[in-house]
């Protein structure tokens, strides 16, 4: 379907790639993975002809159709998102048009026989075959039940694209991409602007879809349930492999590991090859002998080692302040914009060490909440911090914050304090900001450099309660993996908002579920709580009788106790870890606070297994 045969690009002086080439076939799902900057977005360029290769060339199968999805909006439109994701499908139209000519034409004709009355009717069955495809008789129904599984609700369709946000105008676009059903599916960062309910969705779409997928991603799990193959762009080189992303990772350590073990081997034939011509150079009757070997070394191809893309981000959060055991409280808190009601009289209350995910569709009130706790936004209740709380908070639009005038290092040396402006340029090197990186201005920075700075920032100061709200977006999956790292080691409270899955997953202990203008808590793992979740909207969406409603029940049950059983295995090992602490303290005032916490431990599991035992009643 396409070939890229000696691709080489090339930016002021500097080598993209150089002479890469691959094949893309039939109904391959490609991950195009790589560090920022190594060239992802560009090669999806290249493929659609909005950029020409320095040299090389790509080669396309005749008609084929491809489908590009960019990272930047450049739509304006004030058109219902309906009709503009109808108005997308020029094919069908076009088509449509076409096949409405052959019929007229081949009612005036009566040359059946003839070679273009056939090729009328080859043209005619083409044309059927293609519309077919693009299920061209159910245009309408397809556009809303995108539209729809991207998260936009029925009343939303009638309303004019340019009145939404640019996360949502991005779903516009994907939608529009989707239903054109393009041979070739070119997506950059698509799960950016979703939610996790969406994300699911696409995935489902993506994994079902018939044509050729290219797609950039650093959601792990989501490349990892949708492609078959990955295009690892690095060095200047492209690595293929065909397997999804975890696979990948391990194969290309072991090659690497193999490449080390051969150029050693190299080494050691090579030494040994001199020592021998060094020996028998000066003998005239082994002359000859000496000869033959350093033909033999000069033949030698020396072995390269590829090197892993290793740049990365080294992140570690300050020891915390102490702080109380209630970190925050609040109550009857209610918020509203204009009409429409996001939150009536919601109580929360969170511990101090709680690691937490907020979790809701897109316009349900994350950020919301978020605001109003750091008191950005007016509300009705009452939002108390605990005793010595403070809040390290990590925003959507963070990036957008910084000052674009000033450079990367006078954006640290303006919040930084005391001892810790002499480690500036050793703490913007650890985030990848080394020689004259720290000059740069950050109005030239890229979208991943202002995140780095930003979380940078947060280093600063010894927060005990982080609230991040997607703090993923625009790191690398390198980086993202030190950032996790970090949270995991972090010992204070962490409320954090993200839809990636693979980010999520093991570094909270409690889901936070937006819905219904209310706050739900479950106490289980992202993973666990999304698999319970939509298991139970799938029973919801089925029509049930008396039998079946049991069962419902039964299930709904289940994962009560099955959330109240991973809270009690959790506490269990606080419970034993805290033990081993107090087995080794000699200091009073440390034992009394571990002999506290050790009793407010026991105390939670002596009413979770109540709980758990009245659920068996």
């Amino acid at each position: 379907m396409l070939n890229l045969s000696n691709i080489s690009v090339s930016f002021g002086g500097r080598d993209l790639y150089k002479n890469i080439s691959f094949q893309i076939n039939n109904k391959d799902k490609i991950g195009v993975v790589g560090k920022n900057g190594a060239g992802k977005s560009t090669l999806l360029k290249l493929i659609t002809g909005d950029q020409l290769p320095t040299s090389g060339s790509i080669q396309k199968q005749n008609n084929s159709s491809i489908g590009y999805l960019p990272q930047e909006l450049k739509v304006h439109s004030e058109e219902p998102i309906l009709e503009e994701v109808l108005k997308a499908n020029q094919e069908v139209f076009t088509l449509t048009k076409q096949l409405d000519n052959i019929n007229d034409e081949l009612v005036s004709r009566t040359d059946y026989e003839s070679d273009s009355y056939l090729k009328l009717i080859e043209e005619l069955s083409e044309l059927n075959e293609r519309l077919i495809h693009l299920n061209a008789d159910n245009q309408l129904k397809d556009a809303e039940l995108i539209l729809k599984g991207l998260g936009f609700s029925q009343e939303e369709l009638s309303q004019p694209y340019n009145q939404f946000s640019g996360g949502w105008k991005m779903r516009v676009e994907l939608a529009k991409l989707l239903i054109q059903k393009p041979d070739v599916v070119l997506l950059d960062e698509p799960t950016n602007h979703l939610d996790i309910e969406s994300i699911q969705w696409l995935e489902k779409y993506l994994v079902n879809y018939l044509g050729i997928i290219l797609l950039i991603s650093h959601d792990k799990t989501f490349l990892d349930n949708i492609t078959n193959r990955t295009i690892e762009l690095a060095n200047g080189k492209a690595y293929d492999y065909k397997c999804n992303y975890s696979k990948y990772i391990t194969l290309r350590e072991e090659e690497i590991i193999t490449q080390i073990a051969a150029k050693k081997n190299q080494e050691k034939m090579v030494k040994h090859t001199q020592e021998l011509i060094n020996k028998f150079r000066a003998k005239k009757n082994k002359a000859a002998f000496a000869q033959t070997l350093i033909k033999k070394l000069e033949k030698v191809e020396e072995i390269e080692i590829d090197q892993l893309e290793n740049d990365r981000i080294k992140f570690q959060f300050p020891d915390p302040v102490h702080s109380g055991k209630e970190t925050l409280k609040i109550k009857g808190l209610s918020k509203s914009f204009d009409e429409k009601t996001i939150f009536k009289d919601v109580d929360i209350s969170i511990s101090n060490g709680d690691k937490i995910a907020l979790i809701g569709k897109n316009g349900m009130g994350k950020s919301t909440l978020i605001k109003s706790i750091v008191k950005d936004i007016e509300f009705e209740g009452e939002i108390n911090l605990g005793h010595q709380v403070m809040i390290g908070y990590f925003a959507q639009d963070e990036a957008q914050k910084l000052n674009p005038n000033i450079s990367v290092f006078d954006t640290i040396d303006e919040v930084a304090v005391g001892e810790i402006r002499k480690k500036i340029r050793q703490i913007l090197g650890s985030f990848l900001f080394s020689g004259d990186d720290a000059e740069k201005k950050v109005q030239v920075l890229s979208g991943g450099e202002k995140t780095r700075l930003s979380l940078c920032k947060l280093l600063l100061q010894p927060n005990n309660f982080l609230i991040l709200d997607e703090p993923t977006n625009h790191l690398d999956m390198a980086s993202k993996e030190i950032l996790k790292e970090a949270l995991l080691n972090y010992k204070g409270t962490l409320l954090l908002v993200s839809h990636d899955r693979d980010f999520l997953d093991g570094l909270t202990d409690k889901v936070y579920f937006i819905k219904d203008q209310s706050v739900k808590v479950y106490h289980e793992k992202v993973s666990q709580f999304i698999k319970s979740y939509y298991s139970s909207i799938a029973d919801s969406n089925i029509k049930t009788d008396p039998k079946k409603s049991k069962k419902s029940n039964n299930k709904k049950q289940l994962n009560k106790q099955r959330s109240i059983e991973n809270r009690i295995s959790k506490l269990e090992d606080q419970l034993v870890a805290l033990e081993y602490d107090l087995y080794k303290s000699t200091e009073a005032p440390e034992v009394k606070k571990l002999q506290d916490k050790i009793a407010s431990i026991k105390s939670e599991i002596e009413l979770s297994f109540q709980k758990l035992l009245e659920l068996s009643d």
